[in-house]
């Protein structure tokens, strides 16, 4: 009886053990469930050309790393109080100083985590055949020239709020006409195709520089600065996937890699084929960035 229960004992010892051990293997295997492959990063994509080739060679490479990764498309502040919520992690596309007010708004929960590019310029533009306007002063006591319109982009945003803070600054018998980028453009095309006045918000880059005869006009009262073109993200982003903060906190672009970008896809090149040309020609400065 003595030997039987020995033997039991030592069979329970061993049950006891191989648990242990099962438990041990299951633990790291949940560990290392919980890497990367399960991570999704989100990217907001405002409505603009310049956001598009940046989010799609950002896009690109995270799922090279092995991220998923989705987009979604919003106005600048919606994206801001998502980066805030955390309901998104990426933005590509930030113009400063006009978007330092959401920074500002949302200190703490949202970081300026790295400059995409620095020779960007925003502002008032006219076609090249107004010779007589060639800065926001000529346009006082010729309002009527231009049916005492301003075309802009999207009501609400910061672009919108500074065409209307420079329409009063300089004492301007004009209102500013809010519509999409393309709705802009649209108007802004009719009008110089029949040679006549136009003045709208314009900014480098884009392709209007590339496609239209157009001049930006001297802004002496400095409402319209020269931006830089920030990356944003979520403040939790540098812990919860240190890799693609990484990548992120890296990243940088030509503004001329942008343009020609910019153009491949409006003459009907696909978004992700092209930034997949460009990660194939810069793989080096890819490497750089995801610190390999």
């Amino acid at each position: 009886m003595k030997r039987f229960l020995m033997g039991m004992m030592a069979v329970l010892v061993l049950v006891v053990l191989a648990a242990c051990s099962g438990d041990t293997i299951d633990e790291g295997n949940e560990g290392a469930s919980t890497d990367k492959k399960d991570q999704t990063i989100k990217f907001g994509v405002t409505p603009w050309t310049s956001t598009v080739p940046p989010t799609k060679i950002a896009k690109l490479v995270l799922e090279d790393m092995g991220y998923k990764v989705e987009e979604t498309n919003a106005d600048v502040s919606s994206i801001y109080i998502g980066l805030s919520r955390g309901d998104l992690n990426v933005y590509m596309d930030s113009w400063f100083p006009t978007h330092q007010i959401h920074l500002d708004k949302y200190e703490g929960k949202v970081e300026d985590t790295a400059i995409s590019y620095s020779d960007a310029r925003s502002g008032l533009i006219v076609p090249t055949y107004m010779e007589d306007i060639n800065k926001i002063e000529d346009l006082v006591g010729k309002e009527d020239l231009f049916e005492n319109k301003i075309f802009g982009v999207e009501p609400g945003g910061n672009a919108a709020k500074i065409i209307d803070e420079l329409i009063e600054g300089y004492g301007l018998d004009m209102e500013q006409v809010n519509s999409s980028e393309g709705g802009m453009l649209a108007q802004a095309i009719r009008l110089i195709e029949q040679e006549k006045p136009v003045v709208f918000y314009g900014w480098r880059p884009h392709t209007m520089f590339n496609k239209l005869d157009i001049k930006v006009i001297d802004d002496s009262k400095g409402y319209f600065s020269n931006p830089e073109i920030h990356v944003m993200t979520n403040a939790g982003l540098k812990e919860e996937a240190p890799e693609a903060y990484e990548f992120l906190s890296n990243w940088s672009i030509s503004i001329d890699d942008v343009e020609e970008m910019i153009v491949a896809i409006e003459d009907g090149g696909d978004p992700e084929e092209v930034a997949r040309e460009w990660i194939d020609n810069n793989q080096d400065k890819v490497n750089e960035m995801i610190g390999k």
